[in-house]
């Protein structure tokens, strides 16, 4: 009631005023009409003069309303006639809203991930203060620490309040299903104050409950506590097997704690260093994490650290040479794989944006060429200058929220769309992608966008009308000069979508090639018909190193038994998996200069070369008497013996530690040819395989070779390997092809062709529409003068070469324009490319003939319309 009687107020107000606002003019017209009959005028003269005197009536009257008026009724009028006129043309709205909704829609989902992964800060308290610390050598830039080394480095240095590190491995839970392998963290007692995170529930590690001999503890994860332990608030002091290992279980971390570097860690329990490793610094095992204190920037930590590491190097020459530090912040080493593909992704995005927006500008000058009698009749009414780019500016703000309104829709569910895209080993080390949806931040960035294309909407009809003679809109022969002006601002504007979409276009194609390549790379090996899965043995289970063997010879001997198996064979890290276990090796006979060289080393059964089909180039595979009763022997790829014998035979030669004791003098015995041990995407380096019987481990992957599908005896493994010791944990089976496909490389690239791939074809879509828009109106706004040319003789041929080459001096211009942005955005996308040049000429052509006979066939459909333009109804018609 009340809002109700404040309205007829100022209603009341407004019609006083303006009858107030009349009388007023009418009085002040009337004076100056006195004094021009004083001074000697005739009546209807000096009637006249008063009016020039006093300007357009309607003008002063709205613009007084203006001043003083009532603003909400102006503005809902100016909506209300806004969306009428986008009623009365619902072609030109429906396009408009859905290219714009395209553009914002594409924009807001790619941000999503990017606010995701590197604006959001990490979930602790001043997560910039917080930065990984590794060691780094010239074969691994950041590489694990020794615990040697990590105690040196926490007492040496005096640039972080915290120091500490983890270690991830795979844990056995006994389970009353039976046992299961789940991952686990290792750490240091300082970590978790290190990062700032206190339990919920129990306490935190106490600082001597990582040393020696301590008594097993644990902390286990929220969710952990919830699926498996009920939630129940007695868990603290309960007693829990894992790994045979009897923890005590003393905290529980908050709900919304993340860290994941490699994968979900459902235990924390403080690192137990084997007894070698506590002195030995060749035993490389730990990541670092620390606490930059107060003051310290990230370069001054890392100045001291490789001084810290300089002088172990001169105190340690033997196993320390060569190694430096590394240190950098925390968000980077967790987010620095996908870090280049969420740019490329957000830059492909932004293009389209821009060329919708381009799109949309384009619609609105051919709807403000269309409005031209319209705006020249009400300015010569009164209507202002200002009165005209309210309406304008509420048009485009009409146009815009309806096309952001439905771009986030559009972008929700392309989130959730990519999100199931993700593979799950991808989304288990990266739990800040989970539960990704439109927060705060992303509907700001929306909000930003929004704002700049009414921007650009508003200025685009203003800007046009301001820079043209409104007096032409008034007759009919304004259409020749008013045609010539949006064709000039048309044509550009094309050239610019044009060059747009080449760059999308060379991108994708670029991106399409190195997946191609990368799919199609020599493995070394044969993939096709190889199932794998990981087995784990309790260490307190298998605690002797015969206790392993046996195990393994029974269980290769049952997995060569089952229907459809070729052959098996044992790995410690299958191929394509991380450059992550490494040695340090001398070569026996040779001078030694204090550096070690540095190669990949994997622990292997005899038979899994054969297995992975893996080619011998000279001496022999190993076989089962290559046992612990046998002295040590070794194989080595082609690339380590290229490189350190190049011109001698590596069979007979002797590797050793750095101080060559016995114990660790293995013989090589054969050569194999490269094969792709480590990424993907990663050049080979020297590699060294020991045979599994002379060096155990209770962790290890077995790759079946079948003569089915691999995928159809995946089901029956963990059964097998059950039945021949149920205490060991059985995890991750799938094909080598499956692990092929989802390996970080493959997916990196595969995901950024295909999106950019499409972002490129919407691209290539909207610039061929714009172009097909530009020559329709070009053909449109010269008909008149096709008709005297063809009036006058010209032939059916001479209009197609008009109008074509029209439009193929706007293609030329816009794909030499685009080629040479492509160039320079493929050495941005440098990283993601893979066996592909910048410059790669076959690409380069592809994309531009493409682009050219897709805009050449656009324009040949107004081409063909001029051509069929009867002259004398041309004519007549003008």
């Amino acid at each position: 009631m009340g809002k109700t009687l404040r309205k007829l107020k100022l209603l009341f107000r407004r019609s006083r005023f303006s009858t107030e606002l009349s009388e007023e003019i009418a009085f002040h017209r009337e004076q100056a009409e006195q004094e021009f009959r004083t001074a000697g005028m005739s009546p209807q003269a000096a009637r006249y003069a008063a009016l020039r005197q006093f300007g357009n009536t309607a003008r002063l009257t709205e613009t007084s309303h203006e001043v003083v008026g009532f603003k909400a009724e102006t503005i809902f009028h100016d909506l209300r006639f806004a969306l009428r006129q986008l009623r009365r043309n619902p072609g030109f709205a429906t396009t408009a809203i859905l290219i714009l909704a395209l553009g914002i829609g594409a924009t807001v989902a790619i941000f999503a991930f990017v606010d995701a992964a590197l604006i959001k800060p990490l979930p602790y308290p001043n997560p910039n203060r917080l930065v990984a610390v590794n060691m780094s050598t010239a074969q691994s830039p950041r590489g694990l620490l020794s615990y040697p080394d990590f105690i040196d480095w926490k007492r040496m240095n005096s640039v972080f309040s915290g120091l500490d590190v983890f270690t991830s491995g795979r844990i056995e839970f006994n389970t009353p299903s039976g046992t299961e392998s789940v991952h686990g963290e290792f750490v240091s007692s300082g970590f978790f104050s290190t990062l700032g995170v206190h339990p919920v529930l129990g306490r935190d590690f106490r600082p001597d409950e990582d040393a020696p001999g301590a008594s097993p503890v644990l902390i286990i994860r929220y969710g952990a506590w919830q699926r498996r332990f009920g939630g129940r608030p007695d868990v603290i002091g309960q007693v829990v097997n894992l790994s045979g290992v009897q923890y005590t279980i003393v905290g529980v971390l908050p709900r919304d704690f993340e860290f994941a570097p490699r994968e979900i860690a459902e235990f924390f329990a403080p690192h137990n260093p084997n007894p070698g490793c506590l002195t030995s610094r060749d035993c490389d095992d730990f990541d670092g994490i620390a606490r930059l204190k107060d003051g310290v920037t990230v370069s001054a930590a890392l100045a001291q650290m490789q001084a810290i590491a300089l002088q172990l190097q001169m105190q340690y020459p033997d196993s320390n040479n060569g190694r430096r530090a590394s240190v950098i912040p925390l968000s980077k080493s967790i987010t620095g794989d996908i870090k280049p593909i969420l740019l490329v992704l957000l830059g492909g995005a932004a293009l389209l944006l821009l060329i919708a927006c381009i799109n949309v500008s384009s619609l609105l000058l051919v709807r403000a060429e269309s409005r031209r009698r319209e705006i020249a009749v009400r300015t010569a009414l009164g209507a202002s200058g200002l009165r005209l780019s309210r309406q304008f500016v509420t048009e485009a703000l009409t146009l815009v929220a309806a096309g952001s309104a439905l771009g986030l829709a559009l972008a929700y569910a392309g989130i959730k769309v990519l999100s199931s895209l993700i593979a799950k080993n991808w989304l288990a080390g990266m739990p800040f992608l989970r539960g990704l949806g439109l927060n705060p931040r992303i509907l700001l960035f929306a909000l930003i966008l929004s704002v700049l294309a009414g921007t650009l909407f508003s200025l685009t009809p203003i800007l046009h009308f301001r820079f043209s003679n409104m007096r032409e809109g008034l007759t009919q022969g304004s259409r020749t000069s008013a045609g010539i002006l949006w064709r000039r601002m048309g044509a550009n504007l094309v050239v610019i979508e044009l060059a747009t979409a080449v760059v999308l276009l060379a991108a994708a194609g670029l991106l399409g090639k190195s997946f191609y390549k990368l799919m199609h790379e020599d493995l070394g090996f044969n993939p096709d018909h190889l199932a794998t899965v990981n087995v784990s043995m309790p260490s307190l289970s298998f605690p002797e190193p015969g206790q392993k063997v046996a195990f393994e010879h029974a269980l290769l001997k049952r997995a060569s038994a089952m229907p459809g198996v070729q052959s098996a064979g044992l790995t410690d890290m299958l191929p394509l998996g991380c450059a992550c276990i490494m040695d340090s090796v001398r070569i026996g006979g040779r001078p030694y200069n204090g550096v070690p060289l540095q190669l990949n080393q994997r622990t292997v059964s005899a038979d899994i070369l054969q297995t992975l089909q893996v080619k011998l180039t000279r001496g022999r595979f190993f076989t089962d008497t290559d046992d612990g009763n046998s002295p040590r022997v070794a194989i080595i790829n082609q690339t380590f013996a290229r490189k350190y014998f190049p011109d001698e035979d590596p069979i007979g030669k002797q590797l050793g530690d750095s101080n060559l004791t016995p114990a660790s003098i293995r013989q090589i015995i054969g050569v194999v040819a490269d094969f792709k041990d480590t990424g993907l995407d990663e050049q080979q380096g020297p590699s060294e395989y020991e045979p599994f019987d002379q060096n155990p481990d209770g962790y290890f992957y077995m790759a079946l070779r079948t003569s089915q599908r691999p995928a159809s005896i995946l089901q029956a493994l963990a059964p097998m390997i059950h039945s021949v010791d149920p205490r060991v944990s059985v995890d991750w089976q799938s094909t080598m092809q499956q692990q092929i496909d989802e390996s970080q490389p493959a997916y990196i690239r595969r995901s950024a062709a295909f999106l950019v791939g499409g972002f490129a074809g919407l691209a290539l879509l909207l610039g061929v529409v714009g172009l097909y828009g530009v020559i329709a109106y070009s053909v449109s706004q010269r008909t008149r003068e096709i008709g005297v040319r063809m009036a006058l003789g010209a032939q059916r041929s001479s209009v197609y070469r008009l109008i074509l080459n029209e439009a193929g001096r706007l293609i030329l211009v816009g794909v030499v324009l685009g080629l040479a942005c492509s160039i320079g955005a493929a050495m941005l996308i440098g990283k993601l490319l893979y066996g592909v040049q910048a410059w790669d000429a076959q690409i380069l052509i592809s994309v531009a003939a493409l682009l050219s006979l897709s805009a050449l066939a656009a324009s040949y459909v107004p081409a063909r319309r001029a051509a069929s333009v009867n002259p004398t109804e041309a004519l007549r018609a003008e």
